[in-house]
């Protein structure tokens, strides 16, 4: 696809309709409201800024500046001729093919930090007074690409959160598990690619486990990843579990132990009757299980997670398998040991996940439950998926790219948007912006000069075609565990 078009139509007309002698223009991205948030959602997490410029640079490079100027901007021409209705003058962007790069200078706040709402996490303005034009040009591709990093990362951390906490009141010896305790299942779900590496990333920077493989390469060429990025263990799915038959599950257990006599193997266990697995087929593998070199792992992933992984609390379930719930059931068969803390903690050859619908308010509810039953929140991995990372959208926290300063013809103007018949939330900042970090909060203030806009928390990371003050996955999962 042609690069001019990663944009909304009605911009293509934009350059003509700034008053005559613009030079500048300068935006700011901010995320301005909670409202449709995730409980718990007080900040949001800086994360994205890099992989969406040189995605965005080397879109452009691709489909745009290392293209014949005239097979491109003739395409263009006649596209938005017949868009338009009109015939289309293109020659500011035969001028840009002439430049070879984008004539902007984007800063950013460092990726990995938490932000709170209204404060701008980026700044675009152009460094060519020619092409005025291009900053508010990019707000749609940007934005489109931005939103969804941030959002899961933000989620992300959200799950992270909760898993310390419990962690820390039941295992705290295993706070290290907390990174592999919540796993990336979103990938089937999602929007398409762009979707999966924009969400998974935003996964992957506060959690090491995850089934989206695409995170691994999207990690190691937009954030310079080495060596381990992200991992999973073998597993099975419910295909596997049916070609063994329903009247063999018993075998299909046995055969995958000895295809896997060593390391994690996840098994899902409620494609017939979980009841059964735990209650019958469990007890007769006991000793090869424990005999293993290695942990199995029973995944069921149909019903209600609380009440399938802690025990359903009703009257009638009571004394029942049911009533237990998964975990307490492994414990009846495999036991265990009780930790420093008085929680118990399951034999280190079984364990459990859970990767259906997984919410924040569902994963507190279980890290309760089991607590409440002395159980130690560690015993179970929980899966997040589509449910949690696709149900989202930019006004999820309120995202938004506006300018907010302008320069005619050498005049600054001071520029915003405030609509009587809104409630506040689409107020913009006015002028020029620094932000800083003070007591450990980032903090803005507008309508500073160009001299104050230069100091501050946001930093250049792409001026003119180039990178600068890049950064890696491990020092924002460094950042992102220091927010915890």
């Amino acid at each position: 696809m042609n690069a001019l078009l990663l944009t909304d139509g009605y911009k293509t007309g934009h350059h003509q309709q700034y008053p005559e002698g613009t030079e500048i223009v300068y935006a700011n991205w901010t995320p301005r409201s909670t409202k449709y948030a995730p409980k718990g959602s007080e900040k949001i997490v800086s994360f994205g800024q890099q992989y969406v410029m040189k995605w965005l640079h080397e879109y452009f490079q691709l489909h745009f500046f290392s293209q014949p100027k005239s097979k491109v901007c003739s395409e263009i021409k006649e596209e938005l001729s017949l868009y338009l209705g009109v015939d289309y003058d293109g020659s500011h962007f035969e001028k840009l093919h002439a430049l070879q790069f984008l004539p902007i200078q984007v800063k950013s706040l460092p990726e990995g930090e938490e932000v709170s709402v209204r404060v701008p996490m980026l700044t675009v303005v152009n460094t060519d007074k020619e092409f005025y034009w291009v900053t508010n040009f990019l707000e749609t591709i940007i934005s489109t690409m931005l939103w969804q990093p941030m959002t899961s990362a933000t989620i992300a951390l959200n799950f992270k959160r909760i898993f310390k906490k419990w962690a820390l009141k039941t295992d705290e010896d295993q706070i290290g598990f907390i990174d592999f305790q919540g796993h990336d299942f979103s990938m089937r779900g999602m929007g398409g690619m762009e979707s999966v590496l924009a969400s998974g990333m935003g996964h992957a920077c506060v959690f090491h486990s995850s089934d989206t493989l695409p995170v691994i390469s999207g990690m190691r060429h937009y954030y310079h990843a080495k060596g381990f990025v992200v991992g999973s263990v073998n597993a099975t799915e419910h295909s596997v579990m049916c070609a063994g038959t329903k009247e063999d599950e018993l075998g299909t257990f046995k055969r995958l132990m000895e295809t896997y006599p060593s390391g994690v193997l996840s098994v899902v266990s409620d494609t017939w009757d979980l009841w059964k697995v735990l209650t019958q087929y469990l007890p007769l593998l006991k000793e090869e299980v424990l005999a293993r070199n290695g942990k199995l792992v029973i995944r069921p992933d149909s019903g209600d997670p609380v009440d399938i992984i802690c025990g359903a609390l009703e009257e009638e379930w009571k004394g029942s398998v049911q009533g237990r719930g998964v975990i307490e059931a492994l414990w009846d068969v495999f036991g265990g040991t009780v930790n420093a803390q008085g929680f118990k903690v399951l034999d280190a050859h079984i364990g459990a996940i859970y990767g259906d619908s997984i919410t924040t308010e569902r994963a507190e509810q279980i890290c309760q439950r089991l607590h409440d039953k002395g159980f130690a929140s560690t015993n179970v991995v929980l899966g997040i998926g589509s449910f949690t990372y696709q149900y989202n959208t930019r006004d999820t926290f309120g995202f938004a790219m506006k300018a907010t300063s302008v320069v005619v013809n050498g005049e600054r103007r001071e520029i915003y948007k405030d609509p009587i018949t809104d409630d506040g939330v689409k107020k913009s900042a006015k002028g020029l912006i620094r932000v800083d970090k003070v007591n450990g909060e980032f903090v803005w203030v507008d309508q500073v000069s160009e001299e104050q806009e230069a100091l501050g928390a946001l930093k250049t990371m792409y001026k003119n075609g180039q990178f600068v003050n890049e950064i890696n996955l491990t020092t924002i999962r460094q950042r992102i565990n220091n927010c915890l």
